[in-house]
């Protein structure tokens, strides 16, 4: 299949490339378009087929729910059969924005979307470009993001090319994602709200609103109650070490890595803060990438996966990670840092 990537303007996004995006969706096909969080692999959401498609173009296990982007609180009636008061706190707080809801599903949603499950995760983005072709498209869009599965979620229109040309038509893109990193997921069909996968916006964030909120995993024996709770994400092709803690005892920790690696004739990538950067770079690791400020879990969210893209691009065989603070958009950076090295994780 030949795909087409096409430069769109992020704020105006052009009309002709809006309806050409549409009708590819209308005709049952895929589209990548950007959103505020990473890229996402659409395909209209009331179409089993179309959205078959998506697992295949990922290699994604069909027991991994999709997310339903909407446009419009219509559209978003048509997929949520009862909304909780929950639910609309966080409509009226939240949307549109980096938050995805679960809620009982419509029987217009098919299993395939929601993995068999009663439940549907949909959310409302802020991107322009999101929002115009979902609106032009008029169906929702289900969408995860548009990596081959278990990867590095991509956050440029690159990213996605390198991904999925040939697999799908049309790549919309608009550049770099402004969060980085996929929506809080946040239960609210029970009575107390429970986040499933941390993201954009913050625990604190949903208790200022909602009061208590609970946090949830998924074991291996469980179907996942939704996207990015049990298989190994984000992972680049290198061996991933993660190492948190006291930042001094990381540094030296790391160090000790890139020796360790060069003595076994590896390439060695180190990814780390602003603040440990002139130490690390002294010990000349192979690639060395900033991931912004120990301060700024905003900058480091937008720059992980970057990151863990170009040490694939690079060939690194060991990629060292610094972790940063947990707490705020700081526990979903660890979060997914921590699926990226799976168990190869340093807490020093």
């Amino acid at each position: 299949m030949e795909t087409k990537r096409r430069s769109v303007d992020r704020v105006n996004p052009e009309a002709e490339l809006i309806k050409e995006g549409a009708e590819w969706l209308r005709a049952g096909e895929l589209v990548a378009f950007p959103t505020e969080t990473v890229y996402g692999l659409g395909a209209n959401a009331l179409d089993a087929s179309a959205c078959a498609k998506i697992f295949a173009a990922k290699g994604r296990p069909q027991d991994n729910p999709l997310i339903v982007h909407v446009s419009s609180l219509a559209m978003a009636n048509s997929c949520v059969n009862n909304w909780t008061s929950s639910a609309e706190l966080c409509v009226k707080n939240f949307w549109p924005g980096p938050l995805t809801l679960i809620l009982p599903k419509t029987s217009l949603i098919p299993d395939i979307v929601t993995a068999c499950l009663d439940n549907v995760a949909v959310r409302m983005p802020s991107h322009p470009v999101a929002l115009r072709l979902i609106e032009e498209a008029g169906v929702p869009i289900a969408a995860p993001s548009a990596n081959l599965s278990g990867k590095p979620s991509p956050t440029r229109g690159g990213h996605v090319w390198r991904d999925m040309k040939g697999k799908i038509p049309l790549i919309l893109d608009a550049g770099a994602c402004e969060v980085g990193l996929e929506s809080t997921v946040l239960d609210v069909s029970g009575e107390v709200p429970t986040i499933l996968r941390p993201g954009g916006i913050t625990r604190e964030q949903l208790e200022a609103v909602l009061g208590d909120v609970y946090t949830d995993s998924c074991s291996e024996n469980q179907a996942p109650r939704a996207p990015g709770m049990k298989y190994r994400h984000y992972a680049p092709q290198g061996e991933l070490i993660l190492v948190s803690g006291h930042r001094e005892r990381v540094v030296q920790r790391m160090v000790q890595e890139i020796i360790r690696g060069h003595s076994r004739f590896k390439k060695v990538g180190v990814l780390c803060t602003l603040e440990s950067a002139s130490y690390l770079h002294d010990r000349h690791p192979d690639l060395l990438f900033v991931l912004g400020s120990k301060d700024q879990p905003s900058e480091v969210a937008r720059n992980i996966f970057e990151g863990l893209r170009l040490c694939d691009e690079r060939k690194m065989d060991l990629i060292l990670v610094e972790g940063i603070e947990e707490g705020g958009l700081g526990s979903a950076v660890m979060n997914r840092l921590e699926k990226a090295a799976g168990k190869r994780t340093q807490h020093i």
